[in-house]
């Protein structure tokens, strides 16, 4: 499958792996090492496996206590072990462990390995750093857990330009680089000059997927290489993925189309306007109609409040198309009573946003408000399941950033839902590699959030969930990774031919699965 490049400050993923052959509907990367079935399957012999104490220091071969007495005695692993051999259930962390305890507790761990977690793994990178292999829980994992892509096939990649922090530049242990962050044609020359290389280490297929780029970075680096480069910016469109897919989905709690509702956005960044744009472009394609009316179905607040026509000439340009005619609102709670939306989007990155004004006057010309509170972390949440809960009397349909409890409201369960992107990307790069795609084009997320949103079953929308549950997380993946292959082979845009009969079994057939194997 592909590379993704991810980005801390500036950082990127890679996720590459150019499938050569397919071995019983599996996936052999270029060196060999490994299928993506592999299960119970042999090392060949042109992988060397090295022996006693540095085979046990490889997260990549280490078993642990599963070693055979046989495979102890070929790899001088005697005296090094404890005599008991215990099966894979029981093992100390390895890299093939570590992903299957992801994989059969995902639900229960997703919180620590990605949101809201990841967010303070990043912060103290610096006092946790322990060698170079990039950040070891990260989205990446995700990619491999909850989508199939092999570890092997993963690089994370963080670019250092420096920083702003004067904190961290007097820190003596800061480990990054200590000089101011370099800007303009500096930065977009090392930018290119990396993008450069990795198209040409890597060729014309493999993903490279932004991370954490600051808003006008990430937009002018997704216009400019997305011509060139096969590249996805997981904060742009994968959020706006993941959140198309709850409003496709909702319309069986709230009745219409997308285009009969009304949208409000608290937010008005790289986020928000990405999900913006998304929901106008899936209006226009399911009503015919031109983009540009199906936008003005769409209201952003910002900092200075509504953006209007009247502001056009002072805003950035991202926010420009969505300046529509309207006297100028200060507030959120103006805008709310001005707009009448059926649906309220926060992205802010700025908690307890949605007031209980807020909330209660969405709820009083609602029947069942839409109330998304998707900034992360959990403390930055505009308003909590709760609030949302009991400030609505039960109406309204709740989805978060971060996960919430289960609430209780007048004897009643509620469980809200979590627009969370390890929904989407991991389905999505896989799609995309297996099918060698190479280039990204927006119908492909529009087909992502349809798979996402199909996957929702009436049991989840009793619960008044639009999401389904993580549990099937990997199911949820191939579905999504087939729906945008599909895509991918109707553009013209797939390279790996023939196109497969039946896409979600050779998804399936691509998946990796973190189970040991035999060594010689």
């Amino acid at each position: 499958m592909e590379s993704t490049l991810k980005d801390m400050r500036d950082g990127v993923s890679v996720l590459d792996m150019d499938p050569k052959s397919t071995v019983g509907g599996g996936v052999e990367d270029v060196y060999g090492e490994d299928y993506a079935t592999e299960d119970q399957l042999v090392t060949p012999w042109t992988v060397s496996v090295a022996s006693g104490y540095s085979l046990l220091r490889d997260p990549h071969h280490n078993k642990g206590l599963a070693f055979t007495e046989k495979e102890r005695d070929a790899h001088y692993l005697r005296g090094l072990l404890p005599p008991a051999i215990i099966s894979q259930e029981l093992q100390e962390r390895n890299e093939r462990l570590f992903y299957k305890l992801l994989i059969d507790n995902v639900e229960e761990l997703l919180p620590v390995v990605y949101t809201p977690t990841v967010g303070e793994a990043c912060q103290k990178y610096g006092s946790i750093f322990r060698r170079p292999q990039g950040l070891y829980i990260r989205k990446l994992s995700l990619y491999t857990a909850l989508g199939g892509v092999r570890p092997s096939a993963c690089l994370p990649i963080t670019i250092d330009v420096g920083t702003n922090n004067e904190t961290l530049l007097k820190d003596e242990f800061y480990i990054g680089l200590k000089q101011k962050r370099a800007t303009g044609k500096e930065y977009y020359d090392l930018l290119h000059e990396f993008m450069t290389a990795v198209k040409q280490n890597y060729g014309e297929k493999v993903l490279i997927q932004f991370e954490d780029f600051a808003n006008h970075n990430a937009f002018e680096l997704l216009a400019k290489y997305g011509t060139t480069h096969l590249v996805f910016n997981d904060d742009i469109q994968g959020t706006a993925s993941v959140v198309l897919a709850g409003l496709i989905a909702s319309l069986k709690l709230l009745g219409g189309t997308l285009a009969d509702h009304t949208y409000l956005f608290l937010g008005a960044g790289e986020a928000g306007t990405g999900i913006a744009e998304l929901i106008a472009l899936e209006m226009s394609r399911k009503t015919k109609a031109p983009i540009e009316e199906m936008r003005k179905k769409i209201w952003l607040v910002d900092s200075k409040g509504l953006i209007v026509s009247s502001r056009k000439e002072s805003l950035q340009h991202f926010k420009k198309p969505w300046a529509h005619e309207h006297e100028p609102v200060k507030t959120l709670l103006e805008a709310v009573k001005a707009i009448k939306p059926t649906v309220l989007i926060g992205t802010s990155g700025v908690g307890k946003t949605f007031t209980k004004e807020v909330i209660e006057a969405m709820a009083s010309f609602n029947e069942r408000p839409l109330i998304l509170a998707l900034s992360n972390p959990t403390s930055q949440s505009e308003c909590t399941a709760e609030e949302a809960y009991a400030w609505t009397q039960g109406k309204a349909i709740f989805a978060s950033g971060s996960p919430f409890d289960r609430v209780e409201y007048n004897g009643k369960l509620y469980v809200p839902g979590q627009a969370n992107n390890a929904y989407i990307f991991p389905g999505f790069g896989l799609g995309v590699v297996m099918s060698g795609t190479i280039r990204v084009h927006d119908d492909m997320l529009l087909a992502a959030s349809e798979a996402l949103a199909n996957q929702v079953t009436q049991e989840n929308f009793d619960k008044g969930l639009i999401y389904p549950p993580f549990t099937n997380i990997r199911k949820i993946s191939a579905n999504i990774a087939a729906n945008v292959a599909a895509k991918a082979y109707e553009l013209g845009l797939a390279t790996r031919l023939p196109r497969p009969e039946n896409l979600v079994k050779y998804a399936e057939s691509c998946m990796y699965t973190p189970v040991y194997r035999n060594y010689r």
